[in-house]
């Protein structure tokens, strides 16, 4: 039975309108997509004139200083090593803390979990991920530090001899350990969702045959679970770190600003970071150089964020040829 002309039309005029949008959302796409990569760029350049501009004055020194002295004397001196080493110190101790309590989640929600449950835990771990930095600030100040102290205080008098849990002021207050608590519980939503989903998504056939053949929960894991999921758990541990790494007003309210290296005493009142520099030191600059120099602090924050966010990729494609 042939089709009526008005019908054979009809489709056409139907398929037309169809490739017609598509084209509109495929350029629209691709000019969202050159628009943030231009302003990206615009970012890199602006704030890589201020890098030049400070390396010219300071020299490299400027990487390797632990001083900030700029309104002091004829000749200023600025430095940015503590605060990048802080920076580091920071995002570690989150990652330590974050990284084990995230997978810990991860594996009780996809495969312990009732299905109700699951499905509340896992709206209340999105919702944490919304909380704005400034209200865990305010948070942690109140609330968090008072009994962090008395944590640190126990773990200073059983595990002291310990480096890391050393304290030679007996001030337990605005230490590196309180901030990087903050940035791990600022880390566990993202790396908790992106743990879940990979994890979600491991094949049934697999599990069915690990527990056919008698595998316990932590032999599934370790053998079938983790492996095929490991790609996209390092992308959401790596993901995690970049937060931590640009995070800035939630550790400007709980770390005590020094400029000196605090190579590891984590429960010493003393630490930094580039992003607390900037946001201590941005409303009282003393001029335009000042002003430049943290500029280009900021700019080797941004190479430092997006070295790691390269890493990331570089890590997670290599897993995922390698599971091929």
């Amino acid at each position: 039975m042939a089709t009526p002309p008005t019908e054979t039309r009809r489709d056409l005029d139907s398929a037309a309108t169809s490739h017609r949008g598509d084209r509109i959302f495929n350029r629209g796409i691709t000019v969202a997509a050159f628009t943030a990569l231009l302003v990206l760029a615009g970012i890199a350049i602006f704030l890589g004139v201020a890098a030049v501009e400070a390396i010219t004055t300071q020299g490299w020194s400027f990487l390797f200083t632990t001083e900030w002295k700029v309104d002091q004397g004829d000749e200023p001196v600025a430095g940015i090593w503590g605060m990048l080493y802080g920076s580091v110190l920071l995002s570690v101790i989150g990652l330590v803390i974050a990284v084990p309590v995230s997978l810990l989640l991860s594996v009780f929600i996809v495969f312990l979990a009732p299905r109700r449950l699951g499905r509340v835990m896992t709206n209340v771990i999105d919702l944490m991920a919304a909380i704005p930095s400034i209200i865990l600030g305010l948070w942690a100040f109140y609330l968090l530090s008072p009994p962090a102290e008395q944590w640190q205080f126990l773990l200073n008098k059983y595990l002291g001899w310990i480096p890391i849990f050393q304290n030679d002021s007996g001030n337990f207050n605005g230490t590196p350990f309180i901030a990087g608590f903050v940035l791990a519980i600022m880390m566990i939503p993202i790396i908790t969702s992106v743990s879940r989903e990979v994890l979600g998504r491991t094949p049934p056939e697999l599990i069915n045959a690990a527990e056919a053949l008698g595998c316990s929960l932590w032999t599934m894991l370790r053998h079938v679970a983790l492996p095929y999921g490991r790609g996209g758990i390092v992308g959401g541990i790596m993901l995690g770190l970049g937060r931590a790494l640009g995070e800035t007003i939630a550790i400007f309210f709980v770390l005590k600003l020094v400029y000196d290296i605090n190579w590891y005493k984590i429960i010493e009142s003393e630490g930094g970071s580039v992003a607390t520099l900037i946001v201590a030191t941005f409303g009282e600059v003393s001029g335009p150089y000042e002003l430049n120099l943290l500029l280009a602090a900021g700019f080797f924050l941004f190479v430092g964020t997006l070295a790691v966010n390269v890493i990331a990729n570089l890590i997670v494609q290599k897993t995922g040829r390698s599971e091929r």
